[in-house]
């Protein structure tokens, strides 16, 4: 049976596209036929990760949310640009990072509902394993979809005051919505932090489980989005650990 896990953040920047991307790989890299769905439409950007610029972009997720196309024919193959060989396949579902296209967005919205119909045909289309959904920060319409309809979700926070409280929102709203599985990453922790009393405070914080603290990295800084982190650095603790995450959401 497929399923849909969702990547979220209360805020930007906490490091939610480069989750969404390393555990897509790690679920093709086990032979599994994976969807990723890039509902940032505001701010798109896990295409860079995947190494998709906006010249070879073509059909994008808006396209099909103004009736331009079926959702099917936005997907892109991208497991070739990985670089190495992976059992299985990625496809994905990038936003448009036109201009004109996010002013758009932003100026006239979009029906919401589309994106239901649109994720369960992409997995009839496409015959996939697993949908991602790399959602828009914060809570609005899109992401309540998102979180509903999903079998896993994954909330990515950073150990700071803004993100404790915004998290905390976040979870009491996934609770609300009977998500079957929930599980949080600390993301971007500083190294003179404790990770073992960072994942303590949290679960007790929340009552949820900590699928990783994953400490700030100079290897990560200096891949700069460039690439799936996992590929670069195998044995890194951080792919451990992107790995772990991939298992508790999927497994």
């Amino acid at each position: 049976m497929p399923k849909i896990i969702s990547i979220h953040s209360f805020r930007g920047g906490t490091g939610k596209s480069n989750t969404t991307a390393n555990v897509a790989t790690i679920l093709a890299m086990r032979g599994l036929r994976v969807g990723v769905v890039d509902t940032d439409i505001a701010s798109p950007g896990i295409h860079v990760l995947f190494g998709m610029d906006e010249e070879h972009m073509g059909r994008s997720l808006n396209d099909y949310l103004w009736g331009k196309c079926d959702i099917a024919e936005t997907a892109h193959d991208v497991t070739a640009n990985l670089g190495r060989p992976i059992a299985g396949k990625v496809f994905l579902i990038p936003s448009s990072i036109k201009a004109g296209e996010i002013a758009r967005v932003l100026r006239e919205g979009y029906d919401v509902g589309l994106l239901n119909d649109g994720f369960q045909d992409l997995i009839d289309a496409l015959q996939l394993d697993v949908l991602l959904i790399d959602t828009h920060p914060g809570l609005n319409e899109e992401t309540l979809l998102s979180i509903a309809i999903s079998d896993a979700l994954a909330i990515i926070m950073r150990p700071d005051s803004q993100d404790y409280q915004g998290t905390s929102v976040t979870v009491e709203v996934a609770r609300k919505l009977d998500v079957p599985k929930m599980v949080l990453v600390v993301n971007k922790t500083p190294q003179v932090f404790n990770p073992a009393e960072v994942k303590a405070r949290v679960e007790r914080a929340y009552n949820c489980d900590v699928a990783a603290v994953i400490q700030h990295s100079d290897e990560m800084m200096v891949l700069a989005s460039s690439g799936v982190f996992v590929l670069h650095h195998p044995d890194h603790p951080i792919s451990q650990q992107l790995k772990t995450i991939a298992s508790k959401l999927y497994d």
